[in-house]
């Protein structure tokens, strides 16, 4: 068809990129006739707009600044590692990734080849024994850092000096390298408690010009360059202008905010997150930048600490990134009932997204303009920026 496409052994039965043998042009098509389908009717009726999609610039490969390998013992005291077969916990080996960044992949099986040499036995999930779980790699986008997180069945290892002496001669990129400890029978790769055994126990790395502390448990986009974009639509869709307020309900470590902040010197900026950690960390991340002055951080439920504030704080702006299941309708009431002037709702759940837009319609929203943008190429995932804005007072 003219257009490039990719090849990997092992995408078939890997399933992460389900669309590798698409042409990108044509996944950027059919990612916006999923929007066009989801909002269109709804677009319509509000007289809003729906922007052409924002793909990749240059070749959409090694996007992916995060990557994670489960273990398990392979025999022979050998240990397998690599990729979950799609629907399955078979882990399918994977020397390289199209889509990782080229360091990653490499890191991940150093830890399997160190953790052999060592004889730290990979852990086993149907006897719930073994010491090595996961590994998980953060590599900076704007900035050489690279975290190491090991993931262990123990609280502590056994020799963590020379743990760290082996890693370090393997994997001469890590700048720092961080214990996680997970001994629950679960699904779920991280436990609550972070040992750091070299280094500073975080990376940083920068978007649109702020520096961010990303630790192991943070959350980071895993496509920065496209984050960069995602932002920016975000930022001036709220049409920021000096003396204005914003609340930013997600907040997470505050990348988002903290980014309006910076660029806009007249604005103030408040966040509010219910994990404390990333609330500390976003207090971190504000005096970093310089614009601690104008930020504030609050650790709390979003949605009860909305219902405190209506009535007593005035936003004319609610930035709001949910995760993929999308809001509830008592956090979208709790908007509302804010009545900021313009709410931009950032989802990477265009499907979740569209409910929750129809109850701040119904609050007296109106939908303004719909942009897409593809953080994740080869899959058929696509995340939106809405704007809306209120009519009735």
């Amino acid at each position: 068809m003219g257009f490039r496409t990719y090849t990997c052994k092992i995408a078939r039965n890997c399933g992460g990129c389900e669309w590798l043998s698409v042409p990108y042009p044509i996944q950027l098509r059919r990612k916006q006739e999923e929007v066009e389908s989801l909002l269109g009717d709804m677009a319509a009726s509000c007289g809003a707009r729906i922007d052409k999609i924002c793909g990749v610039a240059g070749e959409p490969l090694a996007y992916r600044h995060k990557a994670a390998t489960p273990f398990a013992p392979a025999g022979h005291g050998r240990i397998r590692c690599g990729f979950y077969a799609a629907g399955t916990h078979r882990i399918i080996p994977c020397e390289k990734c199209l889509v990782e960044d080229p360091r990653a992949r490499k890191i991940l099986n150093g830890v399997a080849r160190v953790a052999e040499r060592l004889h730290i036995p990979a852990y086993e999930e149907d006897r719930g024994i073994g010491v090595l779980r996961h590994a998980v790699v953060r590599c900076g986008y704007a900035t050489d850092d690279v975290l190491l997180t090991l993931v262990t069945n123990v609280p502590e290892l056994r020799g963590p000096d020379r743990v760290v002496a082996a890693l370090r001669e393997e994997c001469p990129e890590v700048t720092s390298i961080v214990q996680n400890v997970n001994t629950r029978r679960t699904n779920a790769i991280l436990g609550k408690q972070n040992r750091t055994l070299w280094g500073t126990g975080v990376m940083h790395d920068k978007l649109l010009g702020c520096t961010f502390e990303i630790g192991p448990s943070s959350f980071y986009q895993t496509n920065p360059e496209q984050t960069e974009v995602l932002y920016q639509l975000a930022l001036e869709a709220a049409g920021f202008e000096s003396g204005m307020s914003v609340l930013d309900a997600y907040c997470g470590t505050g990348t988002i905010g903290i980014c309006a902040a910076a660029a806009n010197s007249g604005v103030e900026v408040t966040g509010v997150e219910r994990v404390a950690s990333a609330v500390r960390c976003a207090e971190r991340n504000a005096r970093a930048n310089g614009v601690a002055e104008r930020c504030d951080f609050v650790a709390a439920d979003a949605t009860e600490w909305m219902s405190r504030k209506a009535g007593e704080r005035h936003f004319d702006v609610v930035l709001m990134d949910p995760p993929r299941a999308g809001s509830t309708p008592e956090f979208l009431h709790g908007v509302a009932d804010l009545a900021p002037e313009r709410v931009v709702y950032v989802s990477c759940n265009v499907q979740t997204q569209a409910r929750d837009l129809e109850i701040l319609l119904s609050r007296g929203y109106r939908l303004q303009s719909v942009a897409p943008v593809d953080m994740f190429p080869h899959t058929k995932h696509v995340e939106s920026v809405a704007t809306l804005r209120r009519t009735r007072r």
